[in-house]
């Protein structure tokens, strides 16, 4: 019966600390360092949320920057990749039908889907090659949508992780407010 007691107790007191007390410690680190991050880097505009820029968002609009395309239709609960290989006839038909809708120049990561589905970004050169479709459905210069993709453009991290990058709703929103 003592040792029944004995590792109930150590069950009780184990659930306290990993369950509760080291959950609201980091909890509240996350929301004194890194608040922005901890609430899930919402955008809000005009008081209202249009969005998050970590998660990528379905654009159809002529008059906006697509992001890369998505195998879950950028829902985030069934969030994945296609998981087809380099020889799916599925995959090398979708590719087809991307470089139709893009061009037979766009940049692969307007071609193929991501890791994820819902990868915020796209690199500069595919904002750069949707400039002519967006400046004729607004009626901006592409000029104009240059200089907002390359202030938009954020460099690797620390210099050398990782590759350039755009946001895409974070352009859209600086688009919205540039008309």
């Amino acid at each position: 019966m003592k040792m029944i007691l004995q590792s109930l107790r150590a069950y009780l007191i184990l659930t306290l600390v990993t369950g509760v007390i080291y959950p609201l410690f980091i909890t509240g680190i996350a929301q004194l360092c890194f608040q922005h991050r901890a609430n899930g880097s919402r955008m809000v505009e005009n008081g209202k949320l249009v969005g998050s820029d970590l998660l990528a968002q379905k654009f159809e609009s002529p008059r906006y920057f697509w992001p890369r395309p998505s195998a879950a239709d950028f829902a985030t609960v069934p969030s994945g990749a296609s998981n087809k290989g380099p020889t799916s006839a599925d995959l090398k038909k979708a590719i087809d039908d991307r470089r139709i809708r893009f061009g037979a120049d766009a940049p692969v990561d307007l071609l193929t889907s991501s890791g994820s589905g819902l990868d915020p970004e796209i690199s500069p050169e595919a904002a750069r090659s949707q400039i002519s479709r967006v400046a004729e459905a607004r009626g901006i210069s592409a000029q104009k949508l240059s200089k907002l993709i390359e202030r938009g453009t954020e460099l690797p991290q620390f210099g050398l992780l990782g590759e350039p990058r755009v946001n895409v709703l974070r352009l859209n929103l600086a688009l919205d407010v540039a008309r």
